[in-house]
This record gives C-alpha cells, structure tokens and sequence, in this order.
C-alpha cells in the first residue's frame, strides 16, 4: 500500500457513454478522513506523429465542441474495447489522413489527465507512409482537414495555441528534441 493510497469505500456510477463512463468514489484518505472523487473512466486512446518523406508532420484540423474552437492536432482516436493499441493506430491514421504505414514504432504513452480520468494515450509515430487508394470514411460525425507543415511551422502554430493540445505538444517537443540529437 502507497502511504498516499486512497481507499475506495463505495463507488456509484452517474454515467454509461459511447467514449466515456463516469462515477463517483466515496474514499478513505491516508489522514483517515473521506471525501469523493468525481472519476472518468475512458478506454484509452492512440496518437500517431506521421512524417513525410520530406521531413514535414501530418496534421488533423478538427473543430473541439468543449473548446468552441477548432485545433489543429496529430491524428488520433480512442481504442476499442480490448482493442490492440498498434491496431487502433494503423486505424486511426487510415481514417484521419488516408494514409497507412506498415512500420510504426512506439514512442511512449502517458495519462492525460490523471486528476479525474483514467485515459492512457499510446503514441506511435512513422516516416513511411503509403498513400491510400481508397480512404475509409471517419465517423459520421467527425470532419477533419489534413494539414501538412514542417516542425518550425508547427512549433509557431504551438505559440499562436493553433496547436494547443497535450499528445500534440508532446509530438513536438518529441520531434525538436530527436533533430537536436
């Protein structure tokens, strides 16, 4: 036992979605005083980094209803369930670019927002991409832009928050730290 470990006394669930489940956990914390957590559970997630040939990075542009905006961002979806993760990422650069790879390499995966949600994002990246003949069609509900830029174009678009995400910005300190060596 962790000596900051939260004991779960009781767990209710508010919640059952299509992407998200959430519920609410009456703990016991460590000084032996309780309190509740408002808990998102989320079957994880995949983020592709797609170079080109030319040395440039793969873009989806996307509208963020929670954000009212639109962000520009690496491909990326969420895993189904007991869905492979390097399967969901082959999928999701498929759909999102029309493009697809046979040689992805994992990079590292992290929690993106541990203070309430349980969401584990993979992230793979590749610089040998094979355009597709036939794209699959997204989601019916989802409408992206494919966008090619180079990394300094992208580390701007960091500085004017045209990229603005975590996983996105994780991709471009990634990739400035590998041209540093």
């Amino acid at each position: 036992m962790h000596k900051f470990e939260e004991k779960t006394i009781s767990s209710e669930s508010i919640f059952n979605g299509n992407v998200i489940d959430l519920k609410v956990d009456e703990v016991e914390l460590p000084n032996g005083k309780t309190s509740k957590r408002e808990i998102v559970n989320h079957p994880g997630a995949v983020g592709i980094i797609p170079i080109t040939k030319d040395g440039n990075i793969i873009l989806v542009e996307q509208y963020r209803k929670p954000l009212e905006k639109a962000l520009c961002e690496i491909p990326a979806g969420k895993l189904e369930e007991r869905e492979n993760p390097l399967t969901a990422a082959v999928r999701e650069l498929e759909e999102e670019t029309g493009f697809t790879t046979t040689n992805l390499s994992f990079v590292t995966s992290f929690y993106t927002s541990p203070g309430f949600a349980n969401e584990l994002i993979y992230i793979y990246i590749t610089d040998d991409l094979i355009p597709l003949e036939q794209p699959p069609t997204g989601d019916d509900d989802e409408f992206v832009e494919v966008r090619e830029v180079s990394l300094d174009q992208a580390k701007q678009m960091v500085l004017n928050q045209e990229i603005h995400d975590a996983k996105t910005n994780y991709a471009i300190l990634y990739l400035h730290s590998l041209k540093k060596g």
